[in-house]
């Protein structure tokens, strides 16, 4: 898989910039991704240093359209933190 295929999206709440001065930064990613390649995504994309990746997963929620059901995408979040001596990633400065 290409870095980029394996980091979907930023996910820009308000507690993933709460924990952004902690060097903290919160991605949606591929859900057949593990940590080691989110890890080496991030870097190659961004120029950092990850000094650690957690990864939640989100379970399709059943939602209904009249007499039809269905389930929605089930998901996939990173939150990755940077070493303390990287830089940091310029995307959520704006």
């Amino acid at each position: 898989m290409d870095a980029r295929d394996i980091i979907k999206r930023p996910v820009i709440t308000e507690r993933s910039t709460d924990i952004m001065p902690e060097k903290k930064y919160t991605f949606e990613v591929d859900v057949r991704a593990n940590k080691t390649q989110v890890k080496d995504a991030v870097q190659e994309i961004f120029g950092v240093k990850v000094e650690k990746v957690n990864i939640m997963n989100y379970k399709g929620k059943f939602k209904r359209m009249g007499k039809f059901g269905g389930y929605t995408n089930k998901r996939r979040k990173a939150i990755v933190k940077l070493t303390a001596d990287s830089q940091e990633i310029e995307i959520f400065e704006a």
